[in-house]
C-alpha cells in the first residue's frame, strides 16, 4: 500500500510539473535560507565556548562617570595595578592574567621585517585560564622569563619556514631581542581575540620598555585586558559588590579626601562568552558581533520559512480539489477514510522531504559565498550539525502533515456519489484560509522591503553627512618612535616636491574612538577656575593638523609655535561642543580664558567647528586639543593632491625608506577607515536585499500557482463573459483585482510592524535619517507591481483563450 501511495504521488508530480516545481522549489529555497542563517547563528553563539573553563572566565572592565553620575566611558581594559591587587585581596580568584596588545615591528636577522598587529604581552597564567593547545614548549614556563616569545604555527612558518623555531631570535621594534620559547595553535575563528604572538609580561618590567614601578602605580593607562578564573558556581555579584571598597582602599592617595574613587570609576566582571555578542564597550580587542543581529536574522529566517510553508500549504490545498474523481473512485473500490488520509499525508510529507534534500544541496552550494561575504569560515560538517539536519527533517514532517491534513480530512469525508459528479468545489472556509495566507505572505515580504529601504537610506545618510573636515585623499600611518627626532627633516623632504600637500602628527586620527581623557576641564570664569560638568576627551595634535584636515577655526586662531613660542606647552583649542559644555554662549566669549586640564595649564587660543571624528553612532563629544611633546604622537596624516595619488604615494614611500629602511611603510586611506565604520550596516543592507528578494520570489511563486489554479476554476465564467462581449482588458482587470486587494491589505498590516522595528534600529545612531512616508509607499508600489505582473500573466492568458474550449462540454 505504501508503495502504491508513492507511485501515485510520483505520477501526480510528473503530470503537474509546473505545480511540482513551484511547490518543491519554493519550500527548498525557504529551508535553504533557514539553514544558512541557522549556521551563521550557530557560529555567532559559539564564540569562546570552546575553552574548557569558558563558563568561569571573566574579563574585568572599568567605567568612568561625570560628577552627576552619568557614565561617559566604559572600557574593556583596565589599568595594570588592578590584576595583582585583585588576586591579593580576593583569594577566591583562582587565576588572573593581564595582556597588552601592541602594534610591533618584528625582524629576523635585521633582514626580513614585518609590522604585526596581533602581538600580546601576556602573563604565564594566560595558559591556565584559556585552552590553548601548545605544539612546542612548556606553557607553564614559556612566558615566565623576560624576553621570551611564543607564536602560532602559522607565524612560525612565516618567520622560520625551513627551521625549528624553538630558540630562534626575533627583534622587537629594533629595541631588544626575544627568544622563541614555544609554538601554539592559532586561535579559532570563533574567538574574541587572536594573538599571533605572546611575549612574556615580565619583559614590560624592563625600565626601557614600561617600568616595573609604572606597572604598579599607573592608574591612568587603561590598556591592559585582564582576565580571571573563578571557582565553579561562584557568586560573581557578591565579588562585584566588594569592588567599590577595593577601589577606595587602593586608589586614594589621601585617606582624608572626601571624593572617593568609587564615586567616579567602577569595576565590573564580564563573562567571557558574553563578549562577542553582548559587549560593545570602548577599546574592544576586535569588532564584536551583536545579539540584536542574531535575533533579527532569526526572525528573518522564520519569516522566509513561514512564507515557504504557507506557499506549500496553499498550493497543496488548492490542487487537492482537482483530485475529486480519484478520491471518489478509491472510495467506491473500498478505500476507507483513514486510508485516504494516510495517502494524502504521505504524499505531502514526501514533497517536504524532497525539499529538505534540495535545501541541503543548495546550502552546500551557497555556504562558501556566505562565508566569503561575512568574512568567516562557516562549515557544514554533518558531524557538528546533525541536530540541524534532524530539525529540518522534523520540520519537513510537520509541514507535510499540516499541508496534507486539510485535503486529507476534507476530501476523504465526502460521499462517492457526490464526488463522482465532477470537480469538487472548495467551500468558503478554504478560500478564506488561502486568502489569509496570501495576505500573511505579502505582509512579511513588505516588512522586509521596508527594512531594506530604511537600511539603505540610513547608509546613504551616513555616507553623505557633512563631517566637518575633509577625509578625501588622506593617508594615515603609525608614527614610529625613531621618527620623533628627525621628523622635521622628514616632513620638509616629503613636502618639498608638492606631491604631498600636507603632513601632520596626532594622537589618534578621525575614525578612531575618542577614548583619551584626563578628566574635567577647569576654565576661568570671573576670577576663579570652574570645573566642567563632564570629562573631556582630548586629541593631541601638532600645528599642521587643522590645515591637513581642513578644519574650520570659528574663533581665535590655530596653534602656531613659530610665532607664539609657548603654544606647544601653554595653548589649548576647544570644539564648539566643548565651549557649550563649559557654559559659554558663543566661542568668542571663551577666548583667552585660563584653562587647566590634567597637569597642564594654559590659555584657550582658538575654537574649532564641531566635526564628526567618530562614527555617526556617537554624538559629537566636547573635545580639547593641545600639542604634546615630540615623542608623544602615535599617528601621521598625509594629504595627497587628488590628481597625483600614485606619484604622491611613491614619493612618500621613497622618502620613508630613505630615513627608515628597516621599517616597511604601511598606510591606510582615511575614507576606507570611515567605510569600515559602517561595514555592519552595509552587510545588513545587502542581506536584507537578498532576503527580501527571496521572500518576494517565494511569495510570487505561490501567487503564480494560485492564480493558475483560479483561472482554471473560472475558465467557464471567463468564456461566458467573452461570449457576452467582455474585453480582454476588462477580464484581466477583473481577475487581477481580487489578488491586488489582498496585497494592498498585506501592506496595511506590514506598515506598523516595519515602522516599529526600523524606529528601534535607528535609535542606535546618534545621527539618523527619518522614516519618511515615501519609503512605505515605495514598498507598496513595488509589491503591487510584482503581484500584478505575476497574476496578469495567467489573467491575460485566460482572457485571450478561445471560449469554445471551455464551453464545449456544457
Amino acid at each position: 500500500m505504501l508503495r502504491n501511495y508513492f507511485k501515485i504521488a510520483w505520477r501526480n508530480m510528473r503530470r503537474h510539473r509546473g505545480f511540482t516545481f513551484i511547490n518543491l522549489f519554493g519550500l527548498a529555497v525557504g529551508l535553504t535560507c533557514c539553514l544558512l542563517i541557522a549556521l551563521y547563528i550557530r557560529q555567532e553563539l559559539s564564540y569562546d565556548t570552546y575553552h574548557q573553563h569558558a563558563d568561569r572566565i571573566y574579563r574585568v572592565t572599568r567605567n568612568f562617570s561625570d560628577p552627576d553620575g552619568n557614565v561617559n566611558l566604559h572600557l574593556a581594559s583596565v589599568a595594570p595595578p588592578f590584576g595583582p591587587l585583585l588576586k591579593n585581596d580576593f583569594p577566591d580568584i583562582q587565576q588572573i592574567a593581564r595582556t597588552l596588545q601592541t602594534n610591533t615591528l618584528l625582524a629576523v636577522n635585521q633582514e626580513r621585517v614585518f609590522n604585526e598587529q596581533e602581538v600580546f604581552f601576556a602573563e604565564p597564567e594566560f595558559f591556565k585560564i584559556f585552552t590553548v593547545p601548545v605544539q612546542q614548549g612548556n606553557p607553564d614556563k614559556a612566558l615566565a622569563e623576560p624576553y621570551a616569545i611564543m607564536l602560532t604555527e602559522k607565524m612560525a612558518k612565516k618567520y622560520f619556514p625551513e627551521q625549528n623555531p624553538m630558540g630562534q631570535v626575533l627583534r622587537l621594534n629594533n629595541q631588544f631581542n626575544v627568544k622563541v620559547a614555544g609554538v601554539y595553535e592559532s586561535f579559532p575563528v570563533n574567538s574574541h581575540l587572536h594573538p599571533d604572538f605572546l611575549v612574556s609580561f615580565t619583559t614590560l618590567e624592563d625600565s626601557t620598555i614600561y617600568g616595573k614601578q609604572n606597572l604598579l602605580t599607573n592608574w591612568g593607562n587603561n590598556s591592559f585586558t585582564t582576565y580571571l578564573l573563578l571557582p565553579p558556581n561562584y557568586p560573581v555579584k557578591n565579588l562585584e559588590a566588594q569592588f567599590p571598597a577595593f577601589l577606595d582602599r587602593h586608589m586614594t592617595d589621601n585617606p582624608g579626601n572626601a571624593v572617593k574613587p568609587s564615586s567616579w570609576t567602577k569595576l565590573f566582571l564580564q563573562k567571557l562568552t558574553d563578549i562577542h555578542l553582548r559587549s560593545h564597550l570602548d577599546s574592544e580587542l576586535e569588532p564584536n558581533g551583536n545579539i540584536t543581529n542574531v535575533y533579527l536574522f532569526s526572525a528573518v529566517a522564520l519569516f522566509i520559512l513561514l512564507i515557504a510553508c504557507i506557499n506549500f500549504m496553499n498550493l497543496s490545498t488548492a490542487r487537492s480539489s482537482l483530485r475529486a474523481k480519484e478520491i471518489g473512485l478509491r472510495k467506491v473500490m473500498g478505500a476507507t477514510q483513514s486510508t485516504l488520509i494516510r495517502q494524502f499525508l504521505s504524499e505531502s510529507t514526501l514533497f517536504a522531504l524532497l525539499a529538505v534534500v534540495l535545501a541541503v544541496a543548495f546550502t552546500g552550494l551557497f555556504l562558501p559565498l556566505l562565508s566569503k561575504f561575512i568574512g568567516q569560515e562557516i562549515s557544514f560538517g554533518l558531524g557538528n550539525t546533525w541536530w540541524l539536519v534532524l530539525a529540518l527533517v522534523g520540520l519537513a514532517l510537520l509541514v507535510g502533515l499540516l499541508a496534507g491534513s486539510y485535503p486529507a480530512l476534507f476530501l476523504s469525508s465526502f460521499q462517492p456519489v457526490k464526488v463522482l459528479k465532477g470537480k469538487l468545489t472548495i467551500g468558503r472556509n478554504s478560500v478564506s484560509l488561502r486568502k489569509t495566507l496570501v495576505v500573511l505572505q505579502f505582509a512579511i515580504s513588505v516588512i522586509l522591503l521596508v527594512c531594506t529601504a530604511v537600511v539603505y537610506k540610513q547608509l546613504h545618510f551616513l555616507r553623505n553627512q557633512t563631517l566637518g573636515f575633509n577625509k578625501e585623499h588622506v593617508v594615515t600611518v603609525n608614527f614610529p618612535n625613531e621618527l620623533a627626532e628627525p621628523y622635521n627633516a622628514f616632513r620638509n623632504e616629503v613636502l618639498a616636491t608638492g606631491q604631498v600637500a600636507a603632513a601632520a602628527r596626532s594622537v589618534g586620527v578621525p575614525s578612531d574612538r575618542l577614548l583619551n581623557s584626563m578628566g574635567t576641564v577647569r576654565i576661568q570664569k570671573e576670577d576663579s577656575l570652574a570645573p566642567s560638568p563632564v570629562s573631556f576627551q582630548y586629541l593631541a595634535i601638532d600645528d599642521a593638523f587643522v590645515n591637513t584636515y581642513q578644519l574650520k577655526v570659528v574663533a581665535g586662531r590655530n596653534f602656531n609655535p613659530r610665532e607664539y613660542l609657548t603654544d606647544d606647552s601653554l595653548a589649548f583649542l576647544l570644539n564648539e561642543a566643548g565651549v557649550k559644555m563649559l557654559g559659554f554662549t558663543n566661542p568668542q566669549e571663551a577666548l583667552g580664558r585660563n584653562i587647566e586640564y590634567g597637569n597642564r595649564k594654559g590659555k584657550l587660543v582658538g575654537v574649532l567647528q564641531d566635526a564628526h571624528f567618530e562614527s555617526l553612532h556617537q554624538k559629537i563629544k566636547p573635545l580639547i586639543f593641545f600639542m604634546p611633546t615630540s615623542d608623544g604622537y602615535n599617528n601621521l596624516s598625509f594629504k595627497l593632491p587628488g590628481n597625483q595619488l600614485p606619484a604622491g604615494l611613491a614619493h612618500l614611500q621613497a622618502t620613508w625608506q630613505k630615513l627608515l629602511p628597516h621599517r616597511p611603510l604601511e598606510y591606510t586611506f582615511l575614507d576606507e577607515k570611515f567605510g569600515r565604520l559602517y561595514a555592519t550596516e552595509q552587510q545588513l543592507g545587502t542581506l536584507f536585499t537578498i532576503f527580501s528578494g527571496i521572500a518576494i520570489l517565494i511569495a510570487c511563486l505561490g501567487l503564480f500557482g494560485l492564480a493558475s489554479f483560479a483561472m482554471e476554476q473560472r475558465a467557464k465564467e471567463i468564456s461566458i463573459r467573452k461570449v457576452l462581449g467582455a474585453s480582454v482588458t476588462g477580464i484581466v482587470t477583473l481577475l487581477s483585482r481580487d489578488f491586488l486587494k489582498l496585497v494592498l491589505l498585506a501592506n496595511l498590516l506590514a506598515w506598523p510592524i516595519a515602522w516599529y522595528g526600523m524606529h528601534h534600529w535607528l535609535q542606535d545612531f546618534a545621527y539618523r535619517t527619518s522614516l519618511s512616508a515615501w519609503t512605505f509607499g515605495l514598498a507598496t508600489v513595488l509589491a503591487l507591481l510584482i503581484a500584478l505582473l505575476t497574476v496578469s500573466f495567467h489573467a491575460l492568458k485566460a482572457a485571450s483563450s478561445n471560449p469554445v474550449n471551455a464551453l464545449r462540454n456544457e
